[in-house]
Formats: C-alpha cells, structure tokens, sequence
C-alpha cells in the first residue's frame, strides 16, 4: 500500500516516521532482564553492548576509546581531527570549549587547517592497540585513498568510511571516486560504511561488501544540514528501509549478513532502543556520549561538519554533562531522561517486552498515533 500524499498540485511526498512517531508494543511475554543478551557481533568481533562511538574529536580521543572498549562498546577515532593533525591537542580541545558561539565556527575552520600528518594516524592507532581493545578509525569518502595504507599497516581491526551521506556511485568531474567495492575488496579488515538513507542507496553499499552500513543523514544535534541543505531522513523510517534491504540482500548473496547501524537522532536511551526494534543491530552515538565528564570534548560538541571550510553545516553545541562513561554505559543513573544507563534501559525494555536478544527484538511490533 502506497503511503504518499499530495502536498501540491504537482508533488507528492512519501510519509515517513522519525522516532518519536513510533512505539514499542509489550506482547505477551516479559523476561528478567537479567537473562537478557545485548552483546552485538561484527565479522570476528563480539561487544558486551551495540553502543559505538561516533568518530567526532568531542566524544573519542585514544584514551576515550579504550574506556569506551573496556566498556563493552567500540570507540571510533576520527584520523581526520585533532588527534592527527597536533601533537598535544588538549589545549585546543579546552579553547574549543571556552569559544563564544559568535567565533566557534570561524576559530575551528581555522584549528583544523592544519594538515594531518601520517606518523601521528600510526602514533593513535598503536596507542589504542597496547590497550588490548578492538581499534577502530574513520576516514571521509575523500580521504580514504590517501591514509588507507597508513591506516591499515598501523593495525586497525574495524575501518570506517563515514559521511554526511555516502553512495556507491559518486560522480566527479573534478576528481576520481572512491570505488567502494574494489576498496573493499583488496582491504583485509571489516568496513562499515555510511550514511545512507534509502532502501536503494543502502542495498549498493551492501553489493560493495561493507561489514557495517550506518544509517542517517543530519540528524544529530550538532548537525545543520536539515537547514543548511533541506536535507533530511526521519530515522525510524530510514533504519526499517535499510533493514528491508538487509533481508533482500541476504536472499541475494545467500545469507551474508550486514550490521545496521543507526547513526542520528539517538537522544536517549528510548531512541536507542526504538533504532534496534526498527532493525538496527547497533547504534552510532554522539551527543548521548559527549555528554560523559571524561569525554573530550569538555561538555560541548561538534562534528566535522562544524568546520567545513567552505559550507559550515554543524555547530558547536552545549551538551553539558550526565555521569562518566561508565555511567553512561552502565549506571547508575540519577535522573529518569534517558541519558545514562543505557544498558540498563535497553535491557528492561527488551525483557519488559519478552525478547532475549537484539535480533528478536528487532521483530518487536511498533505503533503510530500518525495517520496518513
């Protein structure tokens, strides 16, 4: 059944459902959530929990991410932030911080014009590995061919090529494009890649042999490309469109199996848990994790698009702070807003609800007040 309306004479416009248009329906059957499983698993790798830091300078640093994976969760480091273009970027990440929002955007196009260097990608990389977690980086679609070598004779274990919105088949007429699939192919590591938004774009990506496909495009709270670009994907509606191609493209592949992963709008742990019953495996978090006292972002943050040099597309953003990671992770909470104890809120509502691990949930039924 079709689901688009008529928003003129001329156009019609597909209906679609951010998260807060939807909720989890409790069935018959709840469990403890103590017999509940929220471990996620990607190629060789096995979490304790879905939660993946997003590759942004104010929720992962080196010493960040081996928290984060002594956690549970995998932290990504951006090689295109501060940790790769100086050597000692804490002053920067505090000036950063104490800007007032009239020079913030203007002052951080001009920290991060500075040129990465490669010693100091292998530098992060190895720091992160002596700690014995699992080492993921992030590179943009036009980067990677430049540091992907680097990259990965550094030991990187998970490598992400992360955008505002990342297609198959980019068309240049300046420069050559990435080709994802022959990239991939010649890598010896899992890729997650995105973002995608559609059924289409990511069924391609999947066809390039990508681990992982993040799902979103400008929706976190740093982001301004709603109203910089119009550009705009309600997440529930994206996550249950990219787990549709999953299906599809397991039946085409014979049963491989690609990570889903929302990455956007994911304020709170009801989000969280809304991403994983629309199909997502696991989640990308940002905000939710930049608000941690340990993080390196001092209570603020921001995103590459912050600092775009010719078309700022991002702020940076107050966040404050919630608890450290761990009480981010695992808790104890001290308010009921969904900012911490993630672990926690995601277990009781898959027990409250009578599943036992993500993959059941995801067949969670959901509702919607909305009506076409």
């Amino acid at each position: 059944m079709s689901n688009e309306i008529e928003i003129g004479v001329g156009k019609r416009a597909r209906g679609v459902f951010g998260f807060d248009d939807v909720a989890i329906v409790p069935d018959r059957r709840t469990r403890d959530h103590r017999d509940v499983s929220v471990s996620w698993e990607i190629d060789a790798f096995t979490f304790d929990t879905p939660f993946i830091a997003a590759p942004m300078d104010s929720v992962v640093s080196p010493t960040s991410a081996i928290t984060i994976g002594k956690l549970g969760g995998l932290g990504v480091l951006d090689l295109e932030g501060l940790w790769t273009r100086y050597e000692n970027p804490e002053v920067l990440l505090a000036e950063i911080a104490e800007l007032p929002a009239e020079r913030a955007t203007k002052r951080m196009q001009e920290i991060y014009s500075a040129p990465i260097i490669p010693e100091l990608v292998t530098a992060r990389i190895a720091e992160i590995r002596a700690a014995g977690v699992p080492v993921a980086a992030a590179l943009s679609p036009q980067r990677t061919q430049e540091l992907s070598d680097t990259v990965v004779a550094a030991g990187v274990d998970i490598f992400v090529i992360r955008g505002t919105t990342v297609s198959a088949e980019h068309v240049s007429k300046e420069s050559e494009p990435l080709n994802l699939k022959k990239f991939i192919y010649e890598l010896d590591v899992p890729v997650i890649v995105g973002g995608a938004a559609t059924y289409t774009t990511a069924l391609h990506l999947m066809r390039t042999g990508a681990a992982g496909v993040l799902v979103g495009f400008g929706g976190g709270a740093a982001s301004n490309t709603r109203a910089t670009l119009g550009i705009h994907a309600p997440m529930a509606t994206a996550v249950a469109d990219v787990a549709g191609a999953r299906r599809d493209y397991m039946v085409e592949s014979g049963g491989r199996y690609v990570q889903v992963i929302a990455d956007g709008g994911l304020g709170s742990s009801g989000d969280i848990v809304k991403a994983i019953a629309c199909g997502a495996d696991a989640v990308m978090l940002g905000t939710t994790l930049a608000r941690a006292t340990d993080a390196p972002g001092h209570g603020y943050h921001w995103g590459a698009e912050a600092y775009h040099p010719q078309v700022p597309r991002g702020r940076r953003v107050e966040v404050g702070t919630v608890g450290t990671f761990e009480e981010i992770f695992h808790g104890p909470a001290s308010s009921s807003e969904g900012t911490a104890n993630l672990t926690g809120a995601l277990r009781r509502a898959m027990a409250t609800t009578g599943y036992s691990d993500l993959k059941e949930f995801q067949r969670a039924p959901l509702v919607t007040r909305r009506s076409m």
